[in-house]
């Protein structure tokens, strides 16, 4: 299921950058709970709100679909 992977894929990037969910959340200006569960699969996420992740991150939308494809 993408939903789970993207959520996992993200997890892991913020995990490796030490971040905790409130303050990533916080950083790309979205709610905490919102983003929780993104990571946990249960959101159908838009295409804004994923450019919002990857520009948090640091990297380009195609990154960090690289990032789920890899699993």
């Amino acid at each position: 299921m993408i939903q789970k992977s993207f959520g996992y894929a993200c997890k892991k990037i913020r995990e490796g950058k030490g971040l905790s969910q409130e303050k990533f959340a916080l950083l790309i200006e979205m709610d905490r709970t919102y983003y929780a569960s993104v990571e946990s699969g249960k959101r159908n996420i838009s295409i804004q709100n994923i450019k919002k992740i990857a520009d948090g991150f640091g990297i380009s939308i195609s990154e960090l679909f690289e990032t789920v494809e890899k699993g």
